[in-house]
């Protein structure tokens, strides 16, 4: 009977009961995992992608106990102290590895590490040989003045050496090459950069992250195609630029204007500059002319179309800058025909200065114009606003090549309307495009105006959006 009614539909096994295995239900029993080859088990291990947890897997079998110091990549990821990591390198028996990424998150668990463990670990380092070396301590414990020597990576094809202290790397007197070496990421070192590149034939990727430099930061190089700079925001280090980089391609730099700061920049095929700025004071602008001075950033970009795109900060300083410098003095524009600029108004009149850089930069053929909403609604300067100057510029007649304008938070100031008549003598338009501010009323007189504007011009395409982005008809 009882056997019958635990053949019942539905009856289970009482909560918390174990039940019976049956040996010769779901296997044999043996360990097929300690069973595989060993190729296998150092695949397994390296999806693991740590070392400590390849290490500490030895538990599932005696077999596994030295299978990890076999990982042809190895990534020390956790927290470990300089003296357990120097032991654990030693015990590594692959001749040359693929992948060395070492990463302290914390290193104020342990002790820090000393310019003497730096020297240590990068020279254990070279002699595992790794393909790609990936090296991060947050916290180095070290005085000015300690030197450590950069020993050559033979075969690394990447280097990332990341040291947050105050190191000095040097260059072996003699040797000392990276011959197959095409990305390099150092950052929070002083080194010789010139010396360095001289010794990479092949580098093709460049990262420098708050280095210091005794002189120039040099960058010559026939190969270099993507370089990257990035200066202390607080405590600016970078004093001087000199780039000679005939394929260079892509350059991002991130820097406070200091006022000693000069760059030279030879890239003739340049095609995606990035520059942005951090505010500190005292502090150094970068003038467009007396009133007006870049913001946080200037940007240059190739477009798929084969167009430069050059993108601008603009804004009027709140508090005149301590050091004042011209763009044009310390950096040469790209042949563009797109211009991005973003300006902060404030109410002041910014005609004059757009006008001056299409004379200057002639050869636009698209001007986005975008502005902010800062200031009272309407606020206008006074008569004697150097903004205004010269007080002509809206009756001048000034050959222009653009086809198409886009306005976006157009507020429709008589200044505003006097810039758009302008354009449209002046250019030959093709397609106009306003963008309202969320503030204007098309019932407005001067929005009328805007009207009569684009009906008297029935050769280009006009547009004008609300800002809810539903399209005004003018009637």
């Amino acid at each position: 009977m009882e056997s019958r009614s635990r053949r019942r539909l539905g009856w289970r096994p009482p909560r918390g009961a174990r039940r019976r295995r049956d040996p010769g239900a779901d296997g044999d029993g043996v360990d097929r995992i300690s069973g595989l080859h060993d190729d296998l088990l150092l695949l397994v291990l390296a999806r693991l992608r740590s070392a400590g947890d390849a290490a500490r897997s030895s538990v599932l079998s005696s077999r596994w106990s030295d299978l990890w110091r076999r990982l042809p990549e190895l990534y020390f990821l956790d927290r470990i102290s300089p003296s357990a990591l120097k032991a654990a390198l030693a015990m590594i028996a692959v001749p040359k590895l693929s992948v060395l990424h070492i990463a302290d998150p914390d290193c104020s668990f342990y002790d820090a590490y000393s310019a003497a463990d730096i020297a240590s670990l990068l020279h254990t380092a070279a002699c595992l040989d790794p393909l790609e070396l990936s090296i991060i301590i947050l916290r180095v414990d070290a005085k000015d003045g300690n030197i450590i020597e950069l020993p050559c990576f033979a075969h690394a094809t990447s280097i990332t050496l990341d040291v947050r202290g105050r190191i000095n790397l040097t260059l072996p007197a003699q040797g000392g090459e990276f011959p197959e070496l095409e990305r390099l990421s150092i950052g929070f070192c002083r080194i010789d950069t010139g010396a360095l590149i001289s010794r990479c034939p092949y580098l093709r990727v460049l990262e420098l992250n708050q280095c210091r430099n005794d002189g120039p930061l040099k960058v010559h190089s026939t190969t270099i195609e993507e370089l990257v700079v990035t200066d202390d925001s607080h405590n600016p280090r970078i004093r001087s630029i000199d780039i000679v980089a005939p394929v260079l391609k892509k350059f991002r730099l991130s820097t406070r204007k200091h006022k000693d700061f000069t760059m030279s920049l030879l890239a003739t095929v340049l095609e995606n500059l990035t520059w942005n700025f951090s505010v500190g004071y005292p502090y150094s602008d970068l003038k467009i002319d007396e009133m007006w001075f870049v913001g946080h950033q200037l940007e240059s970009k190739k477009e798929e179309s084969g167009c430069i795109v050059l993108r601008l900060d603009i804004r009027i300083p709140k508090y005149p800058p301590s050091y004042e410098q011209k763009l044009q003095e310390i950096f040469q524009f790209p042949k563009f025909s797109v211009l991005v600029l973003n300006i902060e108004t404030c109410g002041h009149v910014y005609g004059p200065m757009v006008l001056n850089l299409l004379r200057i930069h002639n050869g636009v053929r698209r001007l986005k114009l975008a502005t902010n909403q800062l200031g009272l609604r309407g606020e206008e300067c006074t008569l004697d606003c150097p903004c205004d100057q010269p007080q002509n510029w809206s009756s001048q007649n000034i050959l222009m090549d653009l086809e198409e304008v886009e306005m976006e938070n157009y507020k429709v100031s008589g200044h505003e309307i006097d810039f758009m008549k302008l354009l449209f003598r002046c250019s030959p338009l093709t397609k106009v495009v306003v963008k309202l501010a969320s503030y204007v009323s098309i019932r407005s007189k001067r929005f009328k105006e805007i009207c009569n504007l684009f009906k008297a011009n029935p050769s280009v395409e006009c547009h004008v959006y609300h800002k809810c982005g539903k399209e005004v008809m003018c009637e």
